[in-house]
């Protein structure tokens, strides 16, 4: 398969270039600091483990490059009411266009149905995407250990939390964790999926368990299908999962979260 990866991130900087010619950074980040509505992404996580739960950042996805279009009757709004009525913690909306289908408009109803913080799942290259997260109403964003250098990681975790924003960093391997591990962050997603070919295994997330200090919280990422999976990684003291094709096949997201996750 083509390094998806790359003609993601190609795409993206024609993305925010044009995003820029239509809309100035000083102009979002102006509506980004006027927003007094953050909802925090990090602690609703850990509210629920010290509930003894599995936090669930429960995934608003339409379509994939590996799976095509995944949700044909595809409605943010009622998706993101269903998993707030069945325990997920967290919600993470994709705004990418060309690969993922997604849309900016999405996280603003999906996050204006509910109480819940949300994600802006999303590939971020630019400052100008991180001012434009949190205008959008995002409480947290994702950083990609594979798409940026070291020092785009801590300029973008600095721009994020000076907007109040929590920050998810994904890994996909032991040197992308080490770098990762020199954020502030705690919040450390272990990506299952190898974003260069799309395959997916849960030893990823165990492989790496052992390299993760105390303080970090692991949010494994991608390949969650079985109450047995759930398990395996509760097991091994895993008790974060973002999760999100398996719900978006099933008539009710929420309910098929709730069985995956709560059931037993």
């Amino acid at each position: 398969m083509n390094d998806i990866l790359a003609n993601i991130l190609e795409t993206k900087k024609i993305e925010v270039a044009t995003a820029r010619q239509m809309r100035s950074e000083s102009d979002v980040l102006r509506e980004a600091k006027s927003r007094k509505d953050l909802r925090g992404f990090a602690l609703a996580i850990e509210e629920k483990i010290a509930q003894g739960k599995p936090a669930v950042i429960a995934e608003i996805k339409k379509a994939s490059p590996s799976r095509g279009v995944i949700r044909e009757n595809f409605n943010p709004v009622d998706i993101a009411t269903s998993y707030a009525a069945h325990g997920a913690a967290c919600l993470s909306v994709l705004t990418d266009v060309k690969f993922f289908q997604g849309s900016y408009d999405y996280l603003r109803q999906a996050r204006a149905a509910c109480a819940l913080p949300v994600l802006r799942k999303d590939f971020m290259i630019d400052p100008y995407q991180i001012a434009h997260a949190r205008a959008l109403g995002a409480d947290c964003i994702l950083l990609i250990v594979a798409a940026l250098t070291p020092q785009q990681l801590r300029e973008f975790e600095t721009a994020a939390m000076e907007l109040g924003m929590d920050v998810l960093v994904e890994v996909h391997d032991r040197a992308e964790l080490d770098t990762a591990l020199q954020l502030q962050t705690s919040l450390i997603g272990i990506n299952n999926r190898n974003l260069r070919s799309f395959e997916t295994s849960l030893k990823t997330s165990l492989d790496l368990l052992a390299a993760v200090p105390e303080g970090k919280r692991v949010i494994t990422e991608s390949g969650i299908l079985t109450t047995e999976d759930v398990k395996l990684m509760r097991d091994h003291d895993i008790q974060a999962f973002l999760v999100g094709e398996a719900f978006m096949r099933a008539p009710e997201p929420g309910v098929a979260m709730h069985e995956l996750f709560f059931a037993a």
